[in-house]
């Protein structure tokens, strides 16, 4: 399929956006997670508490890059 025809496709450019909303949730997580890890170190080593948002944000992240990658189009109806 040529470049043309991609931008053309409806297809291609939900994959793309979805793609690309992904990729910037991801980014925001590591960002905060590294600022949540480097707060919790240097003011409660004792007590790693970072652990609760990193799963509790990661779990919906992972929903996230399934339906990034299509895995819930059917689920979903989306096909």
């Amino acid at each position: 399929m040529s470049e043309q025809e991609e931008k053309g496709n409806p297809k291609v450019e939900r994959s793309r956006k979805r793609l690309r909303w992904f990729g910037i949730h991801l980014l925001v997580y590591f960002v905060a997670m590294a600022v949540l890890v480097g707060i919790n170190l240097s003011l409660a080593a004792a007590e790693p508490w970072f652990v609760l948002p990193l799963v509790a944000w990661g779990a919906p992240l992972a929903i996230h890059a399934a339906y990034a990658m299509g895995l819930l189009d059917t689920l979903l109806g989306l096909r």
